[in-house]
């Protein structure tokens, strides 16, 4: 039976009881949720608490097992993302969709194209594109193609399309993931000029500052279950992660006491020839170099280089004073490095293999005897790191493209820490991850070093760059802008440095 809680023309969508069970895992049980009309309406959960799996069901991606869902006070079926689309739901992905080798209008309205007198009508899609991106501030050109355009650019675009859609509600998925200051702020711009429309948002994040920010009620999940709705305003910071984890966090980034020994690897003016420009730093065993920077400065650009997924111009590498030759990402496996992708999905993750395929693949050797694999040393093993990193996952044969986003990205970092890597980069290791799970990965980070790893760090998140590095790198236009001890590290000077300030 349909809740009378509120006024029926105040609330656009509303699921009742809605329930979802995939092999082993019980994802959503017996939820209810009410959207109203206007609203900015945050999910937040950790990573398999169900949030995904409900918006799925509401974008057609997933059929649920049972409930009912009603919009504007009727009861609907969504059995695809047509239908979901014709009864005005769109969805944002985190991990984004699109056709590469079309243009920015082509992907904006892919499926319904204007036609005129049978044929489509490309002038109407192309004038219509370019207003709607004006209207928007978005500055990109609609007859890009998909593939030219940054990550942030791509997320913008997946924003303007569901616009274009006339959407009573509009799902964005982790929307800021990839998105510079300025395009954030452009973004909380067209959500509010939504929500002045009427058009009600759900926001899902794992950026409490985005969500105080920005939303005006937050729904908390936990293990498939709703756990609390409530007006944002009313909610304290940490009793929303209480219920968010089930627990008390007491410290954001676990406390640690560095140990630092002799440098373990050495680069020295590392360039690529076209961008990166005489890169030059050195880690110590022990330690935790943070790498910060504005989108594109080039950080990514120079772990690449140095993992040999693109190749480099000019420079040299030393790993204990002994110089490398990486040519490619084998060479830099075999000299122990390790490369935790920002980018899971297209670099780190081979998303119809099983969770155990994608634990072991660089360390296969380990299980191999006489070329004969050892199924059961390599089972052990995998899942060993699974209770280690608490991987959510029904079994080791659970296909990686089932499970959640952190849970990919916790499969990727046991992929390498199976490899006994010495030297472990991590790109935007928490992109992606709630709050209980980021704990969980300093730890983790740190716990390597204690162990006398060497560790680099990549991250667009300031707070957390300062919170677990014990020095950083600021980056700014390819080159290295400046190295920050502890005792000077601040919002301020690291973008200061990263814009030029100085």
């Amino acid at each position: 039976m349909k809740s009378e809680e509120h006024e029926l023309n105040d609330i656009v969508l509303e699921v009742v009881g809605v329930s979802k069970s995939f092999p082993g895992v019980k994802a959503l049980n017996n939820v209810s949720l009410q959207i109203q009309r206007g609203e900015i309406h945050a999910l937040v959960g950790e990573n398999g608490a169900g949030k995904s799996t409900l918006m799925k069901i509401l974008s057609g991606a997933y059929k649920k097992d049972s409930g009912q869902i009603f919009i504007e006070n009727e009861v609907v079926e969504i059995k695809t993302p047509k239908e979901a689309r014709e009864k005005g739901i769109a969805i944002v992905y985190q991990e984004l969709s699109q056709l590469n080798r079309l243009s920015v209008a082509e992907n904006i309205f892919i499926g319904r194209y204007k036609k005129r007198f049978g044929l489509i009508n490309w002038n109407l899609i192309y004038k219509e594109a370019e207003m709607l991106l004006r209207k928007l501030e978005i500055n990109i050109d609609a007859y890009s193609p998909v593939y030219s355009l940054s990550i942030a650019q791509r997320q913008l675009i997946e924003i303007a399309r569901a616009v274009s859609m006339d959407a009573k509600v509009v799902i964005m998925d982790e929307p800021t993931s990839s998105l510079t200051k300025q395009e954030v702020a452009l973004l909380f711009k067209i959500i509010r000029e939504l929500k002045r429309q009427g058009v009600s948002i759900i926001y899902i994040s794992h950026k409490l500052d985005e969500v105080y920010e920005l939303c005006d009620r937050v729904t908390v999940f936990r293990d498939g279950n709703l756990i609390k709705t409530s007006d944002i305003k009313s909610l304290s910071r940490q009793d929303l992660i209480q219920y968010m984890i089930g627990r008390k966090l007491q410290n954001q980034y676990p406390i640690r006491s560095s140990s630092i020994g002799d440098v373990r690897i050495s680069v020295e003016s590392i360039s690529d020839g076209y961008f990166i420009d005489n890169v030059s730093f050195k880690v110590h065993k022990g330690e935790i170099l943070g790498f910060a920077g504005l989108v594109g400065s080039g950080r990514t650009e120079t772990m690449r280089l140095i993992f040999g997924a693109d190749k480099k111009k000019n420079g040299k590498i030393y790993i204990d004073g002994k110089e490398i030759q990486v040519n490619c990402p084998r060479d830099a496996v075999e000299n122990k490095i390790a490369y935790i992708t920002e980018e899971r999905k297209v670099d780190g993750l081979l998303l119809n293999e099983s969770v155990r395929i994608n634990t072991s693949l660089v360390s296969l050797w380990q299980f191999c005897k006489f070329g004969i694999l050892k199924l059961k040393s390599e089972k052990e093993a995998v899942q060993k790191y699974i209770e280690l990193l608490k991987i959510v996952t029904p079994s080791i044969e659970r296909k990686v493209a089932l499970l959640s986003g952190g849970n990919q990205q916790k499969t990727v970092l046991a992929k390498w820490l199976l490899s006994n890597a010495e030297i472990v980069i991590f790109d935007e290791p928490t992109r992606g991850i709630d709050v209980g799970a980021k704990y969980e990965i300093y730890s983790l980070i740190g716990e390597l070093a204690k162990q006398g790893k060497s560790i680099i760090v990549v991250s667009s998140e300031l707070e957390e760059v300062m919170g677990i590095s014990d020095r950083i790198a600021v980056m700014r236009e390819g080159k290295i802008a400046a190295f920050l001890t502890k005792e000077s590290f601040s919002q301020a000077t690291i973008l200061t440095h990263a814009i030029g300030g100085f």
